[in-house]
Order: structure tokens, then C-alpha cells, then sequence
């Protein structure tokens, strides 16, 4: 049976997240549906993150098995022709056999974005959280510089979720500005259920005045939730980096 990794870009505003739902429509619905009519079989398709309800994916990994000898480099054309047009595969490989998009992800990078002004952009509706309140990017900065390293993340993450750690690596986490639109890049070999948009959420809050920046590694320390600020919006979060050895990695790099 063969090992087939895909790589994917989707626009989540009309899905309840990645992950399959019974009344839901997701996203690993819609490429498990396509997959199914092409190759005559009942597909799983384990994807690499579970984005939640409105988060999109500019770079996406997820792999399948089947006993379908479709060329790879066929399967974009045929699985694109049966999918919606929010959601695109761009890239086809066969992986290893023990590879597995979750298991053998070695770093994943979110992109948050924020239009930082009064007036709203028709163009990015359901993209961008808009904040109409003036933000200090330098204060941002000095915030997100105490995330990066390794800790325990119980203070950015959505309470009442079971992980068996709550410890993760942030390699970086950078905010640039360009005219009205901040971007918030934060790299970690894993993330907790609402991690990337929480970390946002605080660092908005700093620029506020709400949380002082020198304190959030007393916040990371005590682990609550409610010290911490809010989760931002789902609209502007996006998975934009995934990290992998061997040909799936290469594929994901081209």
C-alpha cells in the first residue's frame, strides 16, 4: 500500500476547522470525499494540524494510504477537479512508509494578521482581525520576546484541553508592520489548542496597556489562563510553514 503526502492551501471561512465532524463541513471531509472517488476506496487522510473553525492554511501537509496506482504527480489535477474551489492541493509525493504528517513534523510556523485601522478592507473580510485601536509594535516586540524559548504554555492555550505535556519550543516569534497590516510569525515544534492565537491575543494586550510586557514570563510561570489575554479571532490565522526530512520535505519547500 502506498504512502502518498500531499500539500494543500484552503481558506477556512466556510469550515469547521481540518478536522471531521458529524454535521460539520471540514476540510478533511471534502479531500477524504475527493480521494474516495478517485481511487474506488475509503480513505483516511491524517492531516498535520487540527486548525480550528475559520483558521485558513497557505501551506498545509496531510498524507494518505491506498492501493491506487494514480501517478503523483497526476493526483493535484485529478483531486483539485472534485474539491471546492477554497481548497487547493498543489503538490504530490510518495512518502516513506512510516511517515506520518503529524508524527514526523519537526517545526510548524502560523502567520497572524491584523489590519490596524478604523476603516475595514471589502478585500480582507474573514482574513484579517481589524483593530481599530492604534498599537505599539515596539511594545508587541519586547512581549513576544519573552515566549520565545522553551516552557510551559498552560497560559495561552484554551482551558479544559488534555495534552500529555503543556511544555513546547518557540523558535521565534516576530511582528513586522507594513502601512496598516501587522503580521505576528511564530515557528514551535508544536502548538497547544489555541496557543498561536492566544500568544496573539496577550501581545495586542501589552500595546493596550492591559498587561505589561515585562510580565508575561510571570504569566508563563504561574500557568492560568486567565492572567493572560484573550484568544484572537480565528479569520487571521494561518498556517503558513510546516517542517519535514526526506522527499516530503522537499516537496513542502518547492
Amino acid at each position: 500500500m502506498r504512502n502518498i503526502a500531499i500539500r494543500l492551501r484552503y481558506d477556512g471561512t466556510r469550515y469547521h476547522g481540518w478536522q471531521i465532524q458529524k454535521e460539520e463541513a471540514t476540510v478533511q471531509k471534502e479531500v477524504e470525499n475527493a480521494l474516495s472517488r478517485i481511487t474506488g476506496e475509503s480513505v483516511h487522510v491524517t492531516g498535520c494540524g487540527r486548525t480550528d473553525a475559520g483558521v485558513h492554511a497557505e501551506r498545509y501537509c496531510a498524507n494518505f494510504r491506498t492501493n491506487a496506482f494514480i501517478p503523483t504527480e497526476r493526483l493535484p489535477y485529478a483531486i483539485n477537479a472534485l474539491l471546492p474551489l477554497d481548497i487547493c492541493v498543489s503538490a504530490a509525493v510518495a512518502a516513506e512508509d512510516d511517515f506520518n504528517s503529524i508524527l514526523s513534523c519537526k517545526r510548524k510556523e502560523y502567520t497572524y494578521r491584523l489590519l490596524n485601522t478604523r476603516i475595514r478592507d471589502p478585500f480582507l473580510e474573514n482574513r484579517v482581525w481589524q483593530h481599530p485601536v492604534t498599537l505599539d509594535i515596539n511594545v508587541m516586540r519586547e512581549a513576544a520576546s519573552a515566549f520565545i524559548g522553551t516552557h510551559d504554555f498552560s497560559a495561552v492555550r484554551s482551558v479544559g484541553t488534555e495534552t500529555k505535556s503543556s511544555v513546547r519550543t518557540v523558535y521565534y516569534f516576530d511582528i513586522t508592520k507594513d502601512h496598516d497590516l501587522i503580521e505576528f510569525k511564530i515557528s514551535a515544534n508544536g502548538f497547544l489548542y489555541n496557543m498561536a492565537r492566544a500568544m496573539v491575543g496577550t501581545v495586542v494586550f501589552t500595546a493596550l496597556g492591559k498587561i505589561s510586557p515585562d510580565s508575561i514570563s510571570s504569566i508563563l510561570a504561574a500557568g492560568d489562563r486567565r492572567l493572560s489575554g484573550p484568544t484572537a479571532p480565528a479569520c487571521g490565522l494561518y498556517m503558513t510553514y510546516v517542517e519535514y526530512g526526506g522527499p516530503v520535505g522537499e516537496m513542502m519547500e518547492s
